[in-house]
């Protein structure tokens, strides 16, 4: 009984029982993993009449609640409901009264037994039967509120979503028109005027610049929220909150007040003007002094706001008032738990995360908490503070790429997870298996596989919360830009879940309602008017990508994994047309690094090959495919004799970096990103997967700023002939 039982939860959870790796071998799923899998959401599995009696409880208050807690439609499909009633009460007439977003109530009458039965069941000898009615009415794209009645009472509600066919495509390309745009992680920008980081005003500017060049987009890394008090925490994919920004990025230097007496005096002091310096000329951005030097220059001109402006009936503090409204409880979540982990850090603490909180502060709902957010009132509202300049100098950001007309302008990148001490958990527990990590079966970018301690959420507490969570995710990251890059977009269809403590190869995968969430995703894409882009790349099954296409979600093709069975690399004029091509990756050697192999002399250095073998086999495969790409380069005339045609005797050159570069601009795809960092010609990757303390990941700056580049007329030409390239692609 409990093993079939166990075999019922496995497939009725989606954890999947087999599937096929990276290298197209079909793989089995362990008993004993499926067993951890389901414990993690909850299943007392070890305890076989435990097991049954919640297997039972949960069946039962699924049957009692009459309606589900959500449903999505697409536009063209007819609006069906199941609706679930005692055998007594299914030849009733019932009311479905629908209020529309916009505040228009519509009624539709039906007798549930006139529908389709599709389900009976027994509960203390009362029968259930579920039917499934068709309710004949026609409704707007959106979010809707469905309340089933009876004589004018309710028996139950849910939330209706309408969501369009596809995601959102710009007029321009729909019109059959190929752009490209410049890649960048924002931190890694060097500017004359910045503090040592890159920051929106470096970003301003690079949108102005590239616009001009042809551009039509600026590729961002995740800016998400991170922890101000725990500056050295800084992987974007690792943050507290995907739907707050990460403070670092403020220009200090553009924030209201900044020129006030009090502020100048501190920023022009000898001891802070040191320190400016010194970052300013690192190679690798210095988070713990940044975060300081930027936090007491934005805490005393808070001071000065909120003396003159936020704290009296201003045009300036309504605005501020709105935006706290607007942010609601996640707004005012991150904005506690900021103050909360710098409290505990300056008291010498434990403070990494809600984990080693002490336990009375281990959670938003605590009395506790309540009680801190009150006695710490204006130290939130500073928080609150940050994230406010933040949106707008994004908003301004994005507003320069509007100004020159740019197709796309900016696109943002949301990360797969959050880490497991972040704001974002602590705030929701219930939707989060805190014991398990994101990641990923072995493949090409992690031959080890890979655990990235990022908690997945539990699909089924994200249906019971009407995918609240989600929708608020896309719609924030979607703001202020013309396109949002989903990192694994898998996990829309399935996610590796580790259990804690366990290797990465021993995971398993959870499937999520990927249908509703890609209505959800396609409906905030035309509200925001962003295209979706879906980081497509590892281990993935053909249907997902079939599936992305069909709901307007673009393709993410990674040259150097574009390659035959016979070794030769596709050409990119046989990429989708929906998709966006590019060179190489954040997790990715640069062009440099590749060609020259010291990914692979990294690597050994940081264990990720302990086979010697392996990395034997690793060298041998780089020397094919180098020689495979010179001969594709040569046989497309992307490159002349300058580039040889021996990989014996050619190394990397800028003739062959830019030769490459345009080759991909003369494909098929409809978007091409490419990275700065291969324009500098640069060796060092930014991120090394698999690592952590090992390698400085998410530190390594530019060679050369932002001005610097924009005065080289080599890269002004390289521009030129990409927008040129791309112009005749698109005839």
């Amino acid at each position: 009984m409990t093993a079939s039982l166990v075999d019922y939860l496995v497939e009725h959870r989606g954890i999947e029982s087999n599937y096929t790796d990276a290298w197209g071998k079909p793989t089995t799923i362990s008993n004993t993993t499926k067993e951890k899998l389901l414990h993690l959401m909850g299943y007392q599995v070890d305890n076989p009449q435990a097991l049954i009696e919640q297997v039972e409880e949960e069946a039962n208050q699924s049957w009692l609640a009459p309606l589900g807690p959500v449903q999505v439609v697409r536009s063209h499909e007819d609006l069906h409901i199941a609706v679930r009633l005692p055998i007594e009460l299914v030849d009733d007439e019932y009311q479905a009264v629908i209020t529309t977003e916009q505040g228009e109530n519509v009624c539709c009458s039906f007798i549930p037994i006139d529908g389709q039965l599709t389900n009976v069941v027994h509960i203390e000898d009362i029968e259930f039967q579920e039917y499934v009615v068709q309710l004949e009415v026609s409704l707007p794209l959106g979010y809707h509120s469905l309340s089933l009645q009876v004589d004018g009472d309710e028996l139950a509600s849910t939330l209706l979503i309408i969501a369009p066919d596809s995601c959102y495509k710009p007029q321009s390309i729909q019109d059959g028109n190929k752009v490209w745009g410049v890649s960048v992680q924002l931190y890694c920008l060097r500017s004359e005027n910045n503090w040592g980081v890159g920051d929106f005003t470096d970003l301003a500017f690079l949108v102005d610049k590239a616009a001009k060049q042809g551009a039509q987009f600026i590729g961002l890394n995740p800016i998400h929220a991170l922890y101000p008090a725990q500056p050295e925490v800084c992987s974007p994919y690792g943050p507290s909150s995907r739907r707050w920004l990460n403070f670092i990025y403020i220009d200090v230097t553009k924030v209201e007040g900044f020129a006030d007496s009090t502020v100048q005096a501190l920023v022009n002091a000898p001891e802070f003007t040191q320190k400016l310096a010194l970052v300013r000329d690192t190679d690798s951005v210095d988070y713990e002094t940044i975060t300081d030097l930027k936090l007491t220059a934005l805490e005393t001109i808070f001071e000065y706001q909120n003396t003159r402006f936020l704290s009296k009936n201003t045009k300036m503090n309504r605005a501020f008032k709105q935006f706290v409204t607007e942010g609601g409880s996640s707004l005012q979540t991150i904005a506690v738990y900021d103050a909360l982990q710098e409290s505990l850090s300056d008291k010498g603490l434990p403070s990494w995360g809600w984990p080693v909180f002490p336990e009375e502060l281990s959670d938003f709902d605590k009395p506790a908490v309540k009680s801190f957010s009150k006695k710490n009132k204006k130290r939130i509202k500073f928080f609150m503070w940050l994230q406010w300049q933040a949106a707008m100098q994004l908003e301004q950001a994005n507003q320069v790429a509007n100004a020159n007309n740019m197709s796309i302008g900016l696109y943002r990148d949301l990360a797969v997870g959050v880490s497991e001490g972040s704001a974002e958990i602590w705030g929701n527990k219930e939707l989060y298996c805190i014991d398990a990590s994101v990641g990923a079966p072995p493949d090409e970018l992690g031959p080890l596989g890979q655990t990235w301690g990022l908690p997945p959420m539990d699909p089924e507490k994200l249906y019971q919360q009407q995918y609240q969570p989600i929708i608020d995710l896309f719609r924030s990251n979607m703001h202020a830009s013309g396109a949002l890059r989903i990192d694994h977009v898998m996990a829309l269809l399935r996610l590796w879940w580790v259990p804690k403590g366990d290797d990465a190869t021993e995971g398993g995968y959870v499937y999520y309602p990927v249908d509703d969430l890609l209505g959800i995703l396609a409906l905030e894409s035309h509200r925001n008017e962003s295209m979706v882009i879906g980081e497509d790349l590892g281990t993935v099954p053909p249907e997902i990508r079939d599936k992305l296409a069909e709901n307007g979600v673009y393709s993410y093709r990674v040259f150097f994994f574009e390659q035959a069975k016979d070794g030769g690399f596709y050409s990119p004029s046989h990429y989708p047309t929906q998709s966006m091509a590019t060179l190489t990756t954040h997790d990715m050697p640069t062009l440099k690094g590749y060609w020259d192999c010291l990914d692979l002399v990294l690597g050994k250095e940081l264990g990720l090959y302990p086979n010697p073998e392996v990395l034997e086999n690793l060298y041998h495969s780089r020397h094919r495919n180098k020689q495979a790409i010179l001969d594709t380069l040569h046989g497309h005339r992307s490159v002349n004799e300058e580039v040889g045609t021996d990989v014996n005797y050619v190394g990397m050159s800028r003739a062959l970096n830019f030769g490459m570069q345009k080759h991909l601009a003369g494909g098929a795809s409809e978007l091409l990103s490419l990275q700065l960092e291969d324009w500098l010609e640069m060796d060092k990757p930014v991120n090394v997967p698999g690592t952590s303390s090992e390698y400085p990941n998410w530190r390594r700056k530019l060679t050369k700023d932002l001005q610097s580049i924009y005065s080289d007329e080599a890269l002004n030409a390289l521009a030129l002939d990409l927008t040129k390239i791309r112009k005749r692609v698109s005839m």
